[in-house]
């Protein structure tokens, strides 16, 4: 089998094989602040610029203002779109809410081929693709489960067949128990990686855990982790203490 490295410093480490198994899905599960967003930008400069294809499905942030994130952390989007290595796109969940449901009224329970277009509307396979986030895209479906939960299994399968390895973020609390909207996404999801961004007193502690990975023995703590000025550095040697019990 073969693995996919984080591109995050210290992160790998946290897994036996150093990295995520090719062709995986990964939920990304944070709260606001605990750089869900940056993580994943990071992940798609570092193999972007070693030649592999890479996409961002943004639900929320436009291009540009992602672009110059990209740019605060010193990662040259310019160059890496201009080399067809790096696809920056925002999409809407609207349209994709009107358009699953015009399609599933069509089919009346069929196979739903048609959801393909819909879901990844895209010609071209990508290596790595990152989808930010499923929070904001099953918020359109509110009061519509069924054809949420229709559409996210469409979509963890349609990742498969293509064969990319996937992350997908999600919100939750600061010290979360549900790691995704519904609890469908986790159960698909071949892994999930949550981030920490809780408040200890008058100071906000980061940490980082890889709560599950098919495929990959990997360590179950807690371990702290930064935001700096070059991107997400994970320390994997030194554990958040007490974290996840913290009200």
């Amino acid at each position: 089998m073969s693995y996919v490295s984080t591109g995050t410093p210290g992160l790998d480490k946290l897994f036996a094989k150093n990295g995520v198994p090719v062709g995986s899905s990964v939920i990304i599960a944070g709260g606001a602040g605990s750089g869900k967003t940056i993580l994943c930008l990071q992940l798609l400069a570092y193999h972007a610029s070693r030649g592999k294809t890479c996409l961002y499905m943004s639900f929320e942030e436009d291009e540009g203002c992602l672009m110059n994130h990209m740019r605060d952390f010193g990662w040259d989007p310019d160059r890496l779109i201009k080399a067809g290595t790096l696809k920056i796109k925002k999409y809407s969940p609207f349209d994709v809410s009107r358009s699953v449901e015009a399609v599933l009224a069509k089919e009346c329970g069929e196979l739903m081929i048609d959801l393909d277009p819909v879901i990844l509307q895209e010609d071209k396979k990508f290596d790595i693709i990152v989808l930010d986030s499923l929070t904001a895209v099953a918020s359109i479906f509110m009061g519509r489960d069924e054809t949420y939960r229709i559409y996210v299994t469409q979509l963890f399968r349609l990742l498969e067949q293509a064969g990319s390895t996937s992350f997908m973020t999600t919100e939750t609390r600061e010290i979360p128990e549900v790691f995704s909207t519904t609890g469908t996404e986790e159960f698909l999801a071949d892994g999930v990686i949550v981030l920490y961004n809780a408040r200890r007193g008058n100071i906000r502690e980061s940490a980082i855990e890889v709560l599950k990975m098919r495929g990959e023995k990997h360590e179950k703590k807690l371990v702290a982790m930064e935001i700096t000025d070059k991107g997400v550095v994970v320390y994997p040697e030194q554990e958040a203490l007490g974290l996840a019990n913290e009200d």
